[in-house]
């Protein structure tokens, strides 16, 4: 996200852009959680089209997260972590690190009728500092599902 026209200092010096095909699987069991909430685990595996500057690499990702349901307001909130392998690293303007990345993620989604899901997503990519001093890429995203199969 870059902020540099609402005065604050650039988040990326490189305008990232996305697209993605995502399969979620949550395990089998539900637990309570206050107010009315229900957690969930689940693995997420994705694979990514990731262009920059004119050039575009691949990633593919995998997570594990919790995601917590709020049925009566048909709302979830998810968050995850895992790790990404890149085939491009070094985009022109920006170097995102190496090809082992770690994620972090975080989204709402609301729950609409036919199965369908909308909402927004925060992922932040990074290898930590490991092949040095690099920021990593932060994407938000906004979301369209379907879900395959009913509570």
């Amino acid at each position: 996200m870059n902020f540099k026209d609402a005065g604050l200092a650039p988040g990326e010096k490189v305008d990232f852009g996305h697209f993605d095909v995502v399969g979620t699987l949550g395990f089998p069991g539900r637990w309570a959680v206050p107010w009315d909430w229900q957690a969930r685990y689940q693995l997420t595996n994705t694979a990514w089209a990731l262009r920059g500057t004119g050039d575009t690499g691949f990633i593919h990702t995998m997570t594990v997260g919790i995601a917590v349901t709020k049925i009566g307001w048909r709302t979830t909130l998810d968050f995850g972590l895992g790790s990404a392998l890149l085939s491009k690293w070094n985009f022109p303007g920006q170097n995102v690190g190496d090809l082992f990345q770690f994620i972090s993620l975080g989204g709402l989604l609301f729950h609409l009728p036919c199965n369908l899901l909308a909402g927004s997503r925060f992922h932040h990519l990074s290898d930590a500092t490991i092949c040095g001093n690099n920021r990593g890429v932060d994407l938000h995203m906004l979301k369209v599902r379907y879900k395959f199969s009913t509570p």
